[in-house]
């Protein structure tokens, strides 16, 4: 990664960051998903590639805050059906940016959260979504837990963008919202640590970009306390129809960018 760039950011840049920082600790805490425009700011003010290596650090610091508030609400049996899934992801997502460039990957992922959004509405609308998740032992529900967990994983890898798939997921299994923001906030933690390796191997992540993730991560803190405050005064279609908004803006930033 050329670090040298993030040391001529502008007063105005790091302003434009450190919101996009408060708002990744909004997103883990209240509306997942949302962190989608924090992507999409990262990918504005600094290049494309270097973005995703300076903002995965910002989001484990969100997710570990996620962790904190809803660690009692996770699900661990949907966790246990995704990480296999997940890792094959990642590692496809691996070898995608070896070779990709930043339109095709971004052309790729939003064309996939639209599709995904589109998908999730129409099930939404053919029948009301169950009180719990559903079982994962039916053979449809292993199925879309290993469709999900690898568009999750590769999403998640190659532009920090799994946050909308994983959402969509979760709401299309019947999740409330405490279940939803527990079982997700250990699912990113687990996964974006994992990330952690690759990232480093591929050059994204290293001491300069570390040093501005020390000073964006001081943001991540209020956007979460700002969150946690929020979600108890989200009713539960408010909620869903939040979540399925920021993934489709966070699709159609994609595609457009």
């Amino acid at each position: 990664m050329n670090t040298m760039t993030l040391w001529h950011i502008s007063g105005w840049g790091f302003a434009a960051l450190a919101l996009a920082a408060l708002l990744v600790g909004f997103s883990k805490t209240a509306v997942s998903g949302a962190n989608a425009v924090s992507l999409a700011v990262f990918a504005a003010v600094l290049p494309a590639r270097a973005s995703t290596g300076v903002l995965l650090p910002v989001l484990i610091a969100g997710d570990v805050l996620a962790v904190a508030t809803y660690r009692r609400h996770a699900h661990w049996p949907t966790l246990w059906r995704l990480f296999p899934a997940v890792a094959a992801g990642v590692v496809v997502g691996t070898l995608f940016l070896m070779w990709a460039d930043d339109g095709v990957v971004r052309t790729s992922i939003g064309a996939i959260l639209l599709l995904m959004a589109a998908v999730t509405v129409w099930r939404r609308r053919r029948s009301d979504a169950e009180a719990e998740p559903e079982p994962g032992g039916s053979r449809a529900g292993r199925i879309k837990a290993r469709s999900y967990g690898v568009l999750g994983g590769f999403t998640t890898m190659v532009a920090n963008a799994g946050g909308p798939v994983m959402s969509l997921y979760l709401l299309s299994a019947g999740f409330r919202k405490l279940g939803f923001l527990g079982t997700s906030a250990f699912f990113f933690l687990i996964v974006n640590v994992s990330k952690v390796p690759f990232s480093v191997g591929l050059g994204l992540i290293d001491g300069r970009s570390l040093l501005l993730d020390a000073a964006l991560a001081v943001f991540v803190v209020p956007g979460a306390l700002i969150g946690r405050w929020a979600v108890s005064r989200i009713n539960q279609r408010l909620f869903e129809q939040l979540v399925i908004a920021a993934t489709v803006v966070g699709g159609i930033d994609l595609l457009l960018r």
